[in-house]
């Protein structure tokens, strides 16, 4: 694939026109949300979904997450059962994406779903994404905006760092809140098919039964599921509390003294969720500039958003040819 000259657009008037410009000729265009920064694209636009997995270097068993403004739209795309209802009321717009069946003829491309029978879909809590969306009147297909297997960006600098001349714009609008991607559930069964920003208590407490957890499956049957995946260009140790001086050591909590960087010096979850990309992105560019052999993670609690945050740090920890689970 060529270069292409990647446009920056401001938040504003004029820039949030010229992306939906841009979606309905079939281009691809990186916008924030509450979670990172997602790739768009025209979801009913073959050649544009495409272009997405081109410009990421994604495989194209992998399923997309399409970003909708409104339940609504989502009903006009996917079949709801009572418990997927009872979670898209009280969840969304927020950072849940729902695996449901799709309806048929509602003009999503083929490449979006992977071929399966279930479309992954979530209303993001942005203001500015929404905007966008009912203003495109239709289905955005967007996985983060990052080289696939790579640190997934927060900002519009690490968008630009990872995609710049493969894809035509990105709309900056400053850092993302959340930080790490949606939680993933399948109503039906009910699973949960990748943790994210949204703890999984609340979830089955609004559901009133528990989650079965994971997925196996030659390959993927919802975004989210490769094994390898987030990974800076160093390897990484997880769960280190005394790093080696080869290492970069990335701390959480007050007892980490001497960390190059600490997601959270309070022991904060959210804090360290919001972090958890951006101080990767740092690590890399200190990696490059130095002799350090590794990235070392300092324990995170399990709990709450911590529970996506060690999701994250395990799969970029993992071997880079894993396959998905």
């Amino acid at each position: 694939m060529g270069a292409i000259r990647t446009e920056m657009l401001l938040p504003d008037q004029a820039g949030t026109r010229r992306a939906i410009a841009l979606w309905r000729a079939g281009a691809l265009v990186a916008f924030p949300t509450e979670t990172v920064y997602g790739l768009g694209a025209d979801a009913s636009n073959a050649a544009a979904v495409g272009h997405i997995f081109r410009a990421k270097g994604r495989p194209t068993t992998n399923p997309l997450i399409i970003h909708v403004a409104d339940i609504a739209t989502a009903q006009r795309y996917a079949h709801f059962s009572d418990d997927a209802q009872r979670l898209a009321d009280a969840f969304w717009p927020g950072p849940l994406t729902l695996v449901l069946p799709v309806r048929e003829g509602e003009g999503l491309s083929p490449l979006v779903t992977a071929g399966l029978h279930d479309v992954a879909i979530r209303i993001p809590d942005s203001t500015l994404a929404r905007d966008l969306l009912a203003w495109f009147g239709g289905a955005i297909a967007a996985p983060s905006a990052n080289p696939s297997g790579r640190i997934s960006p927060t900002s519009a600098a690490h968008v630009r760092a990872g995609l710049e001349g493969r894809i035509e714009a990105i709309l900056d609008a400053g850092p993302c809140t959340v930080g790490v991607e949606s939680t993933i559930v399948k109503p039906e069964i009910p699973a949960l098919l990748r943790p994210g920003g949204l703890p999984v208590a609340a979830i089955e407490a609004a559901l009133g039964k528990p989650l079965s957890h994971g997925a196996n499956a030659s390959k993927p049957t919802s975004p989210g599921q490769m094994l390898s995946h987030y990974a800076p260009r160093l390897p990484l140790r997880l769960e280190v509390t005394s790093p080696d001086r080869s290492d970069l050591w990335l701390g959480f909590g007050p007892a980490c003294d001497g960390a190059a960087l600490n997601l959270s010096p309070s022991g904060d979850l959210h804090e360290a969720a919001s972090n958890l990309f951006a101080h990767l992105h740092r690590l890399d560019t200190l990696a490059a500039a130095g002799t350090a052999r590794s990235i070392a993670v300092a324990p995170i609690p399990k709990s709450g958003l911590g529970q996506a945050i060690n999701d994250r740090l395990a799969r970029a920890a993992a071997p880079r040819d894993q396959k998905p689970a």
